[in-house]
């Protein structure tokens, strides 16, 4: 079905106007389609990463080597999303932030959009192109201490798995 935003009622999380090339920290979570289990498993308070999950954490690791103007700080993948922080360092955007252009390569989104991508393109032959949801979630981290609180959150993540919103109690796809 094509989407039409009369019946569909899809609403942004996005701030309106704001540069998302800005510099500045991000915090992400990318999750699976369908959450299903696809990187791997979490075994007495760590992820234990399958194949495909070693294929997620490199791709992840990979963006700082394609954007000269990023920095990936904190970050883990879990069996079914992944959360990081994102710091752009450069806004390489030669516009004024107060305008609605911007360089499109250069934002939070199109970092998620060639990360999915990337990924989606060595699992497909295995899994199929359904690997993520639409979407992504994506806060601008403002201060210190709300990075610090952020970090200690990822960090923590397998730790809290079964109490995870994300978590569903169903076997790995793949092999660990």
């Amino acid at each position: 079905m094509k989407y039409n935003p009369d019946t569909h009622k899809r609403h942004t999380i996005r701030l309106p106007h704001y540069n998302y090339a800005s510099e500045g920290c991000y915090f992400v979570t990318l999750c699976c389609a369908d959450r299903m289990s696809l990187f791997g498993h979490i075994e007495n308070g760590t992820m234990v990463l399958n194949e495909y999950g070693n294929i997620a954490y490199n791709e992840w690791l990979n963006n700082a080597n394609k954007r000269k103007n990023i920095e990936l700080d904190e970050f883990i993948i879990m069996p079914n999303h992944l959360h990081g922080i994102i710091t752009i360092t450069e806004n390489l955007n030669p516009n004024d932030s107060q305008t609605p252009f911007y360089i499109s390569s250069n934002t939070i989104g199109a970092i998620i959009r060639g990360y999915k991508s990337a990924v989606t393109r060595k699992l497909a032959p295995f899994l199929g192109d359904k690997i993520w949801q639409r979407n992504y979630y994506e806060h601008i981290i403002r201060d210190e201490k709300s990075y610090e609180q952020i970090a200690e959150y990822i960090q923590h993540n397998p730790f809290t798995w079964e109490k995870d919103r994300f978590y569903i109690n169903i076997p790995t796809i793949g092999t660990d």
